[in-house]
């Protein structure tokens, strides 16, 4: 609790600091809220109702959007309130988007790519198969056309986006068995979401789409043989390791993962501007408040992993990175010819990645490969 008091106290110096908050970019959806010390802000009671597709538990995940409440509300003097409820307290975690369009909320905090059945290219908003990392997406969201492009497609479902999570290169996740080679993918049962689960099925992994919560039970069950999450400090947390102890790198199919808030257009066409922008600018907030958070706790918890727990790490091969590199842009280029819709996204994105990766792959990736080694090996 006092943590939690703490949080508000800075949360609200924040918004009526001194210097007052960032520079306004403008009356757009993603405007930065500018606000003088000690302003009043004057406006509407407006009450909102917030669902999450995740556990409690997970703290820097669900903490994102509780960041956004709280700082909105201290934007707004307490004007502008959002309550969070996590995954399955209104709604099953796979039913965010479905409650925000239905109009049973004013918002969910989800992955865009849990919902690829309702349009293909939601997957390119949140993150692919050998795509952008966490740094590379937001450059290509905010300054590439890329929000854009995706807010487009939003549109027709009654819905804004708006980046709201940033995690980080995710992880290889959990197996019960070692995998060393293709065969050994062959008719394991796995829990992977988005993309990513569309070509390990190409690879001959049965996939399952599964809830944070519901993971460890089918686990512990034997209903999937592996799965992936997160990162060391999310997955600590649901105890993955004790039932499947070998964990992989390179998480290969989420590089840099976006989770988003979705809001209703009807809700937010209703807010005042000035709510508007203290939501937009909250959001950017949070996303890069959870990077920073999941850099600080992840190292930590891998330490925990393998020195407390007996976790075994792994880097999957050669042979099933190299497969998984040709059926990932396969697929992607089947995509773009079938849907004009996923084309258009995946063209600015594919445009994006190829401009850019050459770029990190030189002074970035030499800066990398010398220093990173000399402190971990």
């Amino acid at each position: 609790m006092e943590r939690r008091l703490e949080r508000r106290d800075f949360i609200k110096r924040a918004a009526l600091g001194a210097a007052g908050a960032a520079t306004a970019c403008g009356g757009g959806p993603d405007a930065t809220v500018s606000m003088q010390a000690g302003s009043v802000v004057t406006g509407p009671e407006v009450s909102w109702r917030l669902v999450t597709s995740y556990p409690r538990s997970l703290d820097i995940l669900n903490g994102s959007p509780e960041y956004v409440a709280e700082r909105v509300a201290a934007l707004t003097d307490g004007r502008f309130s959002i309550r969070v409820f996590p995954a399955g307290e209104i709604v099953p975690a796979l039913q965010v988007m479905d409650a925000v369009q239905q109009g049973t909320v004013q918002a969910g905090f989800t992955a865009d790519y849990y919902y690829v059945g309702k349009h293909p290219a939601f997957a390119l908003s949140t993150g692919v198969p050998f795509g952008l990392d966490s740094r590379q997406h937001v450059a290509w969201h905010y300054e590439g056309g890329g929000l854009e492009l995706v807010r487009s497609l939003f549109r027709d479902f009654g819905i804004i986006v708006f980046p709201c999570s940033l995690t980080g290169a995710q992880w290889g996740g959990w197996f019960r068995r070692p995998v060393e080679s293709l065969s050994d993918l062959r008719g394991l049962r796995m829990r992977i979401p988005g993309i990513g689960g569309e070509i390990m099925l190409r690879l001959g992994v049965a996939v399952q789409v599964l809830a944070g919560g519901d993971i460890y039970p089918a686990l512990e069950r034997g209903v999937i043989d592996a799965t992936e999450w997160v990162g060391p400090y999310d997955d600590e947390k649901l105890g993955f390791y004790s039932v499947a102890p070998n964990y992989y790198y390179p998480g290969w199919w989420e590089p840099g993962v976006t989770s988003s808030l979705q809001v209703s257009l009807n809700a937010w066409n209703e807010l005042p501007e000035q709510y508007r922008q203290a939501l937009a600018s909250a959001c950017r907030e949070a996303a890069f408040i959870t990077l920073a958070r999941y850099d600080v706790q992840n190292p930590k918890a891998l330490s925990r992993l393998i020195h407390e727990h007996g976790v075994q790490l792994h880097r999957f091969s050669d042979e099933i990175l190299e497969a998984a590199w040709r059926e990932s842009n396969e697929y992607l280029e089947e995509q773009a010819a079938a849907n004009a819709d996923f084309r258009r996204v995946y063209e600015s994105w594919k445009a994006y990645r190829d401009e850019v990766f050459p770029f990190f792959a030189g002074n970035e990736l030499a800066y990398a490969s010398f220093a990173f080694p000399k402190i971990a090996g």
